[in-house]
């Protein structure tokens, strides 16, 4: 034992007397060896300047780069919608594109933006339904279920094993006695207060459990940064879900911690479904190690909407794609307004582009608002959050605090004619970290019908104006610089 010691100490010894060689090797590691942005590289440097090897223990727990990696396997995916891309395409340079909508013709670029780098193709038969509360939003989920008759396929970031997902449960469970193949798949990070056991007796009920990111030996998460946050539901290629409602009985308002959960999700009914049933396979295919691809079934029976005709396109993305193509859609979307900016999101951490994009679209007379929550549920990205919405205050723009319950909504509308909603916070997070998906619509009733919503929710809102941003107290000055300088981090 004293031996042993005695080994531990030397060794400790040696590591604390070249310190500062192990604290050079990582920062060259990081610097050199990873395609980063350069306010995150420093950030990571300082971390590790002022927690020498803990630091780079952190970073090898939250810092790896999925850039390198080819998590997917597309090329199916571009066998089935190569096609139809290059139509589209065609059809939008030639301007020989097929719409009911004309407020289309102001956003060509963007969708072609979409098709090009996302594989996103347009759809025009779409019929959407949008919940805020979380009630009506998980009513409509069950009755969507009881009418399945060939396959359930849901995905979720959080999933808790409570009353409400006890109901979806027994609802799945019928159907998957009744013949109908259901699918789960669930975040590891999100769900890792779920014990495996739970899973294996949704198994014992017919009900086919997938897991994103699992831990290694059930504790170690070395991908504990990067999260599948996407929540997608799809029922027989007739309907899907897409947006920012997770299962829990949190958004459903009955935890006393957040009361009432303002949140908004979309039901879409057309052809815009298949964007949202490829994505869920794919991310199921990565996980559960199987290949829906070829049951050519899940890709069948696509029925068209019959009331709304939505132009629509479902972009995602995530850590293992070079492009951010979330983010440049909220980008591009900024730099083409002409009127009207409203964004509703629980965390405002942006990027440069993002930041830079609004203060000009501020200054240039556009109406800018910006919603956020009362309260935080992460307290370091809360602070950040305060910090980036008071710089856009003093530029001008009109930005609330949500009162009423926790604000969860994460979404765009811009000039009336086009929203960008579903599960992408506006954050750097979401951006570049998260696995994500949103709808893009480009339809001026829903867009309408979206900002209504907006304004709506003003009445339970307070105004955060320059002199009451300007008269904060120092404690509260001190919180937003430190979590402002780790939001790369965050």
């Amino acid at each position: 034992m004293d031996a042993f010691l005695q080994m531990t100490g030397d060794v400790m010894a040696f590591l604390l007397e070249h310190l500062w060689m192990w604290n050079m090797l990582f920062a060259v590691i990081i610097v050199f060896f990873e395609r980063r942005d350069p306010k995150s590289v420093w950030a990571w440097l300082m971390l590790l300047f002022f927690i020498p090897i803990v630091g780079f223990v952190f970073y090898l727990f939250l810092g790896q780069n999925l850039h390198k990696q080819k998590m997917f396997r597309l090329k199916e995916v571009e066998d089935h919608l190569s096609e139809a891309i290059r139509q589209q395409e065609y059809q939008l340079k030639t301007m020989e594109f097929d719409t009911e909508d004309t407020e289309i013709g102001g956003y060509t670029d963007l969708i072609m933006y979409n098709l090009e780098t996302a594989g996103a193709v347009i759809s025009g038969d779409n019929d959407i339904d949008i919940f805020t509360d979380g009630n009506e939003k998980f009513d409509a989920l069950i009755e969507d279920i009881k009418r399945a008759e060939h396959f359930i396929h849901i995905q979720y970031y959080i999933i808790r094993n409570d009353v409400l997902m006890h109901r979806i449960v027994d609802a799945l469970a019928q159907k998957a006695a009744e013949g109908v193949e259901v699918r789960i798949l669930f975040d590891a990070m999100g769900c890792r207060y779920v014990p495996r056991s739970y899973w294996r007796k949704l198994n014992e009920r017919g009900i086919q459990t997938a897991e994103f990111f699992p831990a290694v030996l059930k504790r170690i998460q070395f991908r504990i940064n990067y999260r599948n946050h996407r929540k997608i539901v799809v029922v027989d290629n007739r309907v899907a879900y897409v947006g920012g409602f997770n299962i829990g009985k949190e958004y459903i308002g009955l935890d006393d911690k957040f009361g009432y959960w303002r949140d908004t999700h979309l039901r879409i009914q057309g052809s815009g479904v298949l964007g949202l049933q490829f994505r869920f396979i794919l991310d199921w295919n990565y996980a559960a190690r199987e290949n829906l691809l070829q049951n050519h079934m899940l890709f069948e029976n696509i029925q068209s909407g019959v009331r709304d005709n939505c132009e629509l396109q479902i972009i995602s993305s995530g850590p293992d794609h070079q492009v951010e193509h979330i983010r440049d859609n909220y980008l591009r979307l900024i730099t083409k307004a002409q009127k009207s900016i409203y964004i509703q999101t629980p965390y405002f951490v942006p990027d440069e582009a993002i930041f830079s994009a609004l203060k000009v679209a501020v200054r240039s007379g556009i109406e800018v608002n910006i919603m956020i929550p009362c309260k935080p549920d992460h307290p370091f990205v809360y602070w950040a959050t305060y910090s980036y919405i008071g710089e856009l205050v003093m530029a001008g723009a009109k930005c609330y605090v949500y009162n009423n319950g926790f604000l969860h909504s994460k979404g765009m509308i811009v000039d009336c004619n086009a929203f960008c909603y579903g599960t992408a916070n506006m954050d750097i997070r979401s951006f570049a970290l998260n696995f994500e998906v949103n709808a893009i619509v480009y339809n001026h009733e829903k867009a309408y019908e979206m900002e209504k919503i907006f304004r709506e929710d003003l009445k339970h809102c307070t105004r955060i104006t320059r002199d009451k941003y300007a008269a904060r107290k120092l404690p509260l000055r001190f919180k937003e610089q430190v979590c402002r300088l780790l939001s790369p981090l965050l």
